[in-house]
């Protein structure tokens, strides 16, 4: 029998932690490998077509296309260790508050599975939903947690723990997430570059 659970939703990148982890990482890999510097012509092309909003995942793809499972167990331990400074203050405090007034905590983020369990491991959420990278094609998608499919993916954690989610409060600074925080009772808009929370 399924039971109504009061939940609480967090994105990650600009709501719990300053700058874009996926930015950053490409950024990282740049640093310290010379195989970015061959793709340049094609993430060119990449950011061209997301800047005319061409529908599709190709370009998404194309722009992370130089990545390798090698680079990702060489170089995402340490761009963890030294993302994790670029946490806001107030993250891992409010979690704990939320759980201890009885709500389930998940985190919901489109960046990928090989940073964000990671990324958060010290702080206790009650699930944590990214998207879902190919494990042998690492630059490819299997599932965008972006959008209407951060909701997707919430219902689907739902169904496997058999609980009809009741959103009470979402916290977020993009508009892009709108699918997910027009669900909630509450919606808390917090500032990407400071952590603190917009007036409404």
């Amino acid at each position: 029998m399924l039971q109504k659970q009061d939940v609480v939703v967090f994105d990650f990148d600009g709501t719990l932690s300053a700058h874009d982890s996926n930015v950053e990482f490409v950024k990282y890999c740049f640093k310290h490998s010379l195989r970015p510097w061959l793709f340049i012509p094609l993430i060119g092309v990449a950011m061209v077509a997301k800047h005319l909003n061409l529908k599709g995942f190709w370009w998404r793809h194309a722009s992370r296309r130089f990545l390798t499972p090698e680079m990702v167990k060489k170089f995402a331990p340490d761009f963890i260790k030294q993302h994790k400074r670029e946490r806001f203050g107030w993250a891992k405090d409010q979690v704990a508050k939320e759980r201890s007034e009885g709500r389930k905590v998940v985190l919901i983020s489109a960046s990928t599975d090989y940073m964000i369990p990671e990324l958060v491991k010290d702080i206790k959420f009650d699930a944590v939903l990214c998207s879902r990278m190919n494990k042998q094609k690492p630059w490819k998608y299997e599932f965008l947690c972006w959008g209407p499919n951060k909701v997707v993916a919430m219902d689907e954690w739902a169904k496997n723990n058999k609980i009809i989610p009741h959103v009470v409060r979402s916290y977020s600074d993009s508009k892009t997430d709108m699918p997910l925080m027009e669900i909630a009772d509450e919606q808390v808009w917090v500032d990407n570059k400071t952590g603190l929370r917009k007036s409404a």
